[in-house]
């Protein structure tokens, strides 16, 4: 029996507790490592297969590995994490309180922060039911859709037993934390029709419907999609630069349009012609009262490429495969000041009526999806940049 009792003292002694977390340290590294394109995925596996067998004091540890680890990394570390979970959230060994410390840190990240919440409410479905109504201004876009989601209900309910004041409070309240586009037309569908009340979607989604654009570039045979035409070199609103196009040489120059459409839509053939096999340039002077990541969430039919002060974010040659709010998301840094958004918009020749759009919606968000507010009018802008 002494020497039974020695061994366990032994096994859960400080030295052994330091060794399991060198353990788990070092795996969690051997996961890290695996790229993108699956270099390392062997190690990684054996790697997971360890860590899956990690007591539940090792949950908070894998949480933080995944904060900033690859999307291969990140999945094998979410497998290891989930098998723990689930083997112990039921036992009194769950890292609750652990758990909960790191979902309120919003410093972690948001997809992370969420999948600690889902754990905790299996384990405490009453912290779920306290934390939800309280998630509207979440940074985690999933805590923010079921917080919007409980105050949609709330109204509902409270429209059903017929106390509209309090019912209009609720759907106001969901329209805080709204930026799903499902969730916002139903809110502002219902704030029309029974109180009478205008949702401005565009400045609550942060759209930008105030361009400059410049065109048409030849675009004919798809060929212009990496031909670098003058705005790609300089942004100079004061210029004017001779372009060919369908056999005619045109004086072009930068226009300021401003598209009215309430969604946010800005119809480039509807604002200008509808030019077919042509490139138009659309820039926006964006300004920040600070340094700032930013992800631009935008949508279109027509292929394109995005600059932010002249860094090259993104493109995608890709024409009429169909559109759709926050169709993509690009991630790019905004500095204090003055910051230039140049947009290329591409449409082909397609003669199809369904390919006949050549239009974009585009809003400028914090890395959660919230608006991100202009720190002044930039129309007081009309400077050059190049």
């Amino acid at each position: 029996m002494v020497r039974a009792c020695l061994i366990i003292l032994t096994l859960t002694g400080p030295a052994f507790l330091a060794a399991a977390a060198d353990s788990t340290a070092s795996l969690i590294e051997t996961i890290r490592k695996v790229s993108d394109k699956g270099q390392g995925h062997k190690a990684a596996v054996a790697a997971a297969s360890q860590l899956s067998q990690s007591p539940p004091a090792e949950l908070p540890s894998l949480l933080k590995a995944m904060n900033d680890a690859g999307p291969l990394a990140r999945n094998w570390l979410r497998g290891a994490f989930e098998t723990v979970a689930a083997r112990s959230v039921n036992d009194s060994a769950f890292p609750k309180a652990e758990l909960i410390a790191f979902f309120n840190d919003h410093g972690n990240n948001p997809a992370i922060r969420r999948l600690a919440f889902e754990w905790i409410a299996k384990a405490d479905p009453a912290f779920a039911g306290k934390t939800i109504p309280e998630s509207l201004a979440d940074p985690s876009s999933e805590m923010r859709r079921d917080a919007v989601a409980h105050f949609i209900a709330l109204a509902k309910d409270l429209a059903a037993k017929d106390d509209k004041d309090a019912a209009r409070t609720a759907w106001e309240k969901a329209l805080s934390g709204a930026s799903d586009d499902d969730q916002l037309k139903l809110i502002s569908k219902t704030l029309k029709e029974t109180y009478d009340q205008e949702v401005n979607l565009i400045q609550h989604n942060g759209l930008i419907v105030d361009w400059r654009l410049i065109g048409p570039f030849d675009n004919k045979g798809k060929k212009g999609f990496d031909v670098a035409y003058p705005p790609e070199k300089e942004v100079d609103f004061s210029k004017t630069y001779p372009a060919e196009f369908e056999g005619m040489t045109n004086e072009l120059k930068w226009t300021k349009l401003t598209g009215e459409n309430p969604e946010g839509l800005f119809d480039i053939a509807k604002l200008t012609a509808p030019h077919k096999g042509a490139i138009t340039y659309a820039a926006h002077e964006f300004l920040s009262d600070r340094d700032q990541p930013v992800e631009f969430r935008f949508a279109t039919p027509n292929a394109w490429k995005l600059w932010l002060n002249g860094e090259l974010l993104f493109g995608r040659e890709e024409y009429h495969r169909g559109m759709f709010y926050d169709m993509y998301q690009v991630r790019g840094r905004l500095k204090t000041g003055k910051n230039l958004i140049l947009l290329k918009v591409l449409q082909n020749e397609q003669k199809e009526d369904w390919a006949q759009a050549w239009t974009f919606q585009f809003r400028a968000c914090d890395l959660a999806g919230r608006a991100l507010r202009p720190a002044g009018n930039t129309a007081s802008l009309d400077s050059s940049t190049k």
